[in-house]
This record gives structure tokens, sequence and C-alpha cells, in this order.
């Protein structure tokens, strides 16, 4: 029986921003020397519960702001949480800033090394793999100039090579597979079910529900920070299609 490599219990998330941004509101706090609330606070998440068997995907679906990548930074443990908890058993690698690490007076050979070691190699490792990440990323001509000369293009090709060659047994993808042409995306996507096929648990977000009915056992459907839906991914999709309107419609004629 396989265990659950990632619990989600009751999560969620509370973030604050500013109320008022114009000098015409705090005026009158000047005015009369008095106190305003310039600040209010408002749930990225709330009430988040799922289980993920070892060897299993996710896909994480939603609307624009419904909070997907909040989710994804606080199973990465790059933000904490507000309520709830997440257990996550298994050696993480995050691909939600792409490059985050990069340096741009480095250049790309010495980057990979850089970002290499900051997802857990060791410099013996990367001299083992890096052939192999300079080819996925198909920028060989340039691997040895700045990164800062990339292309946004470049620096996402390399980003992405760099992280799916770290050691991990649970992969983080927040919307990588947009990452490039469409011949880079097949690649991407067939890397995936490689992944599949290993036995490495996956959790992806993507705007995609072919993409996640493709790459997912399970899928969870989150609105407004509110979980909608969480179980078999071809029942969630459907169901997250049906409500946004994007359901197969018959041509009219």
């Amino acid at each position: 029986m396989s265990k659950d490599v990632i619990v989600a219990e009751q999560v969620g998330k509370l973030f604050s921003r500013q109320k008022q941004r114009t000098l015409k509101e705090l005026l009158p706090a000047f005015v009369t020397g008095g106190k305003q609330n310039i600040r209010h606070t408002f749930w990225a998440l709330q009430d988040v519960n799922f289980r993920l068997p070892e060897g299993k995907s996710l896909g994480i679906i939603g609307p624009n702001g419904s909070g997907k990548s909040t989710l994804m930074k606080l199973i990465a443990g790059i933000s904490d949480l507000t309520t709830g908890k997440i257990s996550v058993h298994g050696q993480i690698a995050p691909l939600i800033e792409l490059g985050a690490g990069f340096h741009p007076e480095l250049t790309g050979r010495e980057n990979i090394y850089l970002n290499s070691i900051i997802l857990g190699d060791s410099e013996a490792d990367v001299d083992e793999k890096i052939e192999e990440i300079i080819d996925f990323s198909e920028i060989r001509e340039f691997i040895d100039e700045p990164v800062k000369h990339y292309s946004s293009g470049m620096y996402s090709r390399l980003a992405f090579a760099v992280a799916i060659h770290a050691r991990f047994s649970v992969l983080l993808a927040d919307e990588i597979l947009s990452v490039g042409d469409a011949a880079f995306r097949a690649k991407c996507m067939a890397r995936m079910h490689e992944f599949k096929d290993m036995g490495k648990t996956i959790v992806l977000v993507s705007h995609s529900a072919a993409q996640v009915t493709e790459v997912c056992e399970l899928a969870l459907y989150i609105n407004h920070g509110r979980q909608v839906a969480f179980g078999p991914a071809a029942e969630v999709t459907a169901q997250y299609l049906a409500e946004v309107g994007l359901a197969s419609k018959p041509v009219k004629r």
C-alpha cells in the first residue's frame, strides 16, 4: 500500500495589503492627527485539504487569482502557513520561479553549478550531468555567455533544464510546461511522463485541463481561495470547465 507523500489539512493563508494608496485618502488622517487603518487582510487560501499518494500526480486548476501558486509555495516551504498543516515526505524540486537563483553576471555554465548546488547537488554531481543539462536546454552556443544577455526564452530553458536534473522525489511544477516553443514544450511533457514512469510524485499547476488529465491521476480545483473539488482528474477538470463556461459546446451553423 502506497504512503501519502503530501498531506494538506485545513490549509489557510492570510495576506495583508495597503487599503489606501492616494494622498487624497490619507489627507484626513494628517489633518485631524488621527490614525486610520490603511491596511486590510484577505484570505488567499482557506480550508484546503488533500492527500497525494507516493508516485501519483496532482493537477491544481482554477481561474487566475484563485490561489494555485500560493498553495504551491506553501507546499514548497517558500511561504508560511497561517492555518492548518502541510506534511511533505521526500526531496522537493520546486519549479515555481524558474531561475530565481540565477546571477546575471555569471555565465550559463556557472549558473548551472550555482543553481544545482542550491537544489542539493554536489559539485561532483553537476560534473557528471552538466553536458546532459546543456543538451536539454538547447542553448549550448551561448552557455559560456553571461545570462544577463539571454533572452527570456533562453533563460527559462536553462532554468528548467537545471531544475529537472536535480535529485528529487517530489516535483512541484507551476506553469512550467509553457516554457519555450512547441517542440521544447513537447520535450518537457515527455520528461514529465518519464518522471511518472520512474515513480516520482508530481504536483502540476496548469491552465490547461487537457494537460492535467494527460499527466495527472488526481486534480484539485480551487476558486477564490476555496477548495471546490478534489478527486479523479477527469471528473474534476470536467467540473471546472463546466463551471467556468469552457466545456465543449455545439458549433452553431
